[in-house]
């Protein structure tokens, strides 16, 4: 009994170390991967279909303005703003920042169950890793 419990612990205890190291790289890449594809068509519709209400369409409107640099120095910008559009083209609802963090969150929680299935798989053999580590320990000893 004892030695099924120090293996479940030592086996939980190495999938948190694995889902651990494994998201520094993926959570990373998903929120950069969010943040980049946030004004494609895909990802507009997928937003707008939770931020725009019933019976409009989403949209979104691209146009030039300016930011501001480290220094202070003023730079040409492009902004994207999420449009809810009713039947007759009217604007209902603008959305200029929810609309990314939204998809940007949907991409980090898509980076979180791929970090935890491939801390599944690889547990294992970070566990016989870890066991042959650790004997070789014992032996210089």
């Amino acid at each position: 009994m004892k030695q099924a419990t120090a293996g479940t612990i030592s086996g939980c205890l190495v999938w948190v170390i694995a889902f651990g190291v494994i998201s520094m790289c993926v959570l990373p890449i998903s929120m950069a991967i969010g943040g980049i594809t946030s004004v494609t068509d895909f990802a507009i519709q997928q937003t707008g279909a939770i931020v725009c209400p019933d019976n409009t369409t989403p949209d979104v409107r691209t146009y030039a303005t300016t930011t501001t640099d480290e220094f202070g120095n003023r730079q040409p910008a492009t902004a994207h703003v999420l449009q809810c559009k009713d039947a007759s083209g009217n604007v209902v609802k603008e959305d200029p920042v929810g609309y990314a963090f939204l998809w940007i969150g949907i991409n980090m929680v898509i980076g979180l169950l791929i970090t935890g299935v491939l801390a599944f798989v690889l547990a294992a053999p970070a566990g016989v890793l870890i066991a042959k580590l650790a004997s070789r320990m014992k032996k210089k000893q």
